[in-house]
């Protein structure tokens, strides 16, 4: 057996071949197997410190996600370590963080809430979880991911945004000591409007306090964990104070134990039931992972493996599910806390896991005294970063269209609810989509004076066209959505041409590929041009689309004729055939 040995770099490889072939493979599926190979000693300190960073962060910000999924706070952090193990053995990520998140948790809210009945709404919401795992593991045993591509950056701005009000709305009875309301966010807010009258002074006092602390030390001490010197000043001032028997209402005694792992009891009918809303947790969580991990390569120099998160989110909520949590995702905050802190690997986040089931064994009677209000501000404060109101601006300024899109998300998430915003937003991007599929870009060049180079003449009146010759350019691949589009700019174009054209000439290399539907509309365009006398010749077409063609009955008439490599090559034939034209019309003359 060869022997093992150590590079300079102080990192562990094998000698023989085959065995750094097994772990490539392990590394692929297990990617911890890489970094656990090549750990430093030097990295252990960041990490370390990074993890009870993130731990301070994620407590907190676990049990105020949890009012917003509807649960109890200890359900908050029953999320937190399983999610949190499971990424640092399968995510491709070295610093992403997944954990609950506001947007997941309304999501599930609204999904579990219009199913619960008999009080089984806790039970349901670690089901969604589950539902929402196993859904992500398909996705990519698959390769799946792109179906994310359908929610476009104005969509998800706009639902984002709804997020952010219809989550603060939801907040603001917490806040100001008020019942709560229920229903869509207009009810909610003309109702909590008629109950100002009623707010308790002392919890709005606890919670103005609360999140007046969260946005200074935000905006002050950047690298504090806000949300945890919140809670623990808030936590000291209520049991101080006895803000409890003053009519604040407070988090109560929690239970002291490890969350019991058991795969959620309810019924096959209620987890198909649960699919259609995990469906859509899953395309905008499997979104905001990708950003959290776009945040960890560009701080890193690593590049993800977006199949691998997948596995790992569905490793992440299947974990979350059985330990009776919700929705975890990746979180682009705490992703941003760990890369702050100089975070190496993922085991920042084991030492985070670790803190947390220390937490829920050891120190949750500490917690027993904070206030509910302190939570609704955590929850709050954490909205008002998620803001997209500029973002959706500067896509209004880039496009009334792409504004358009962001505001229909936006005000079906208002009017409508969470997952029916979302629905109409993906809805209207893929009708979007389509209509520019079916109607790209079309040009007729010229040559730029004094440059080889064609542009279009509506755009460059000075271009020069050649008399005769119509060079035509379609700005797209050819396929079915789009070829009856083509068919009819094309001809549009010869019917409008200023002078009876010999020859057409397209411009074939922004084709770069084509279906069957395609390629005939292209054997029919010839044809119509050969029956008006007109020539048809092709430059720039790119090698897989002339083997395309090729394989298709009649497509010789397309590749074998007039190809030529470029647009300048093309014009220069066509003016040696003009003048050979014109030399045997002389000759007939005579």
């Amino acid at each position: 057996m060869a022997p093992w040995h150590r590079s300079s770099g102080r990192e562990l490889r094998m000698g023989r071949p085959g065995m750094v072939d097994r772990m490539s493979v392990v590394t692929r599926y297990v990617p911890a197997a890489g970094w656990l190979r090549k750990y430093r000693r030097k990295w252990l300190r960041a990490d370390v410190l990074g993890g009870i960073t993130v731990w301070a962060v994620l407590v907190p910000e676990a049990m105020a996600y949890a009012g917003i999924a509807g649960v109890p706070p200890l359900m908050g952090l029953y999320t937190v370590p399983l999610p949190l193990f499971f990424y640092a053995l399968l995510g491709s990520s070295r610093l992403m963080v997944v954990g609950p998140d506001s947007a997941t948790a309304l999501l599930s809210a609204g999904i579990v809430g219009s199913m619960a009945l008999h009080g089984n709404y806790l039970v349901l919401t670690s089901a969604l979880a589950v539902t929402v795992g196993a859904l992500f593991l398909l996705f990519g045993v698959f390769r799946l991911g792109w179906l994310a591509n359908l929610v476009s950056r104005p969509v998800m701005s706009g639902f984002l945004q709804g997020i952010v009000l219809v989550t603060i709305i939801g907040q603001v009875p917490g806040l100001i000591g008020i019942g709560p309301e229920h229903g869509l966010f207009f009810h909610r807010l003309a109702a909590c409007l008629r109950a100002l009258p009623a707010v308790h002074g002392m919890t709005l006092a606890v919670g103005g306090a609360s999140l007046a602390l969260l946005l200074v030390l935000h905006r002050k001490m950047p690298r504090l964990p806000s949300a945890m010197v919140t809670v623990i000043v808030m936590t000291l001032v209520s049991t101080i104070l006895d803000l409890e028997s003053r009519g604040v209402a407070v988090t109560g005694t929690l239970a002291t134990s490890l969350p019991p792992l058991s795969l959620p009891r309810v019924s096959p009918g209620e987890y198909l039931d649960l699919v259609p809303g995990a469906l859509t947790i899953v395309l905008l969580g499997y979104i905001e992972s990708l950003g959290a991990a776009e945040v960890s390569s560009l701080q890193s120099g690593r590049d993800v493996d977006p199949d691998q998160e997948l596995i790992a989110l569905g490793f992440c909520n299947l974990g979350a599910g059985i330990s009776s949590g919700f929705v975890a995702v990746g979180s682009l905050s705490k992703t941003s806390v760990a890369a702050v802190c100089g975070v190496k690997t993922q085991a920042a986040f084991l030492v985070s896991g670790i803190l947390s089931l220390l937490t829920l064994l050891f120190l949750l009677p500490l917690l027993s005294n904070l206030p509910h209000a302190t939570l609704a501000a955590i929850v709050i404060e954490a909205m008002l970063g998620l803001d997209q109101s500029a973002a959706i601006r500067q896509q209004f300024r880039f496009s009334r269209l792409e504004g358009l899109l962001a505001m229909v998300s936006l005000l079906g998430v208002l009017y409508f609810g969470v997952v029916e915003g979302v629905v109409a937003g993906v809805i209207l991007s893929i009708i979007v989509l389509l209509e520019r599929a079916s109607h790209p870009g079309t040009a007729v060049l010229g040559r730029i004076p004094g440059h080889a180079v064609y542009r279009d003449i509506r755009r460059h009146p000075e271009a020069i066209t050649v008399p005769g010759l119509l060079i035509f350019r379609f700005d797209s691949e050819l396929v079915f959505p789009s070829s009856r589009f083509f068919l009819h700019q094309a001809m549009g174009e010869v019917k409008r041409a200023r002078d009876p054209v010999q020859v057409f000439l397209i411009n074939a290399e922004t084709i770069n590929d084509l279906d069957l539907t395609g390629a005939q509309a292209l054997l029919r365009l010839e044809e119509k041009l050969r029956r008006k006398g007109i020539r048809f010749w092709v430059a720039q077409m790119q090698d897989p689309v002339i083997d395309k063609l090729r394989r298709l009955d009649g497509g010789e008439k397309l590749t074998d004729g007039h190809l030529y490599e470029s647009v300048g090559d093309a014009v220069r034939a066509y003016k040696k055939f003009m003048s050979r034209s014109s030399v045997r019309v002389n000759k007939k003359g005579t």
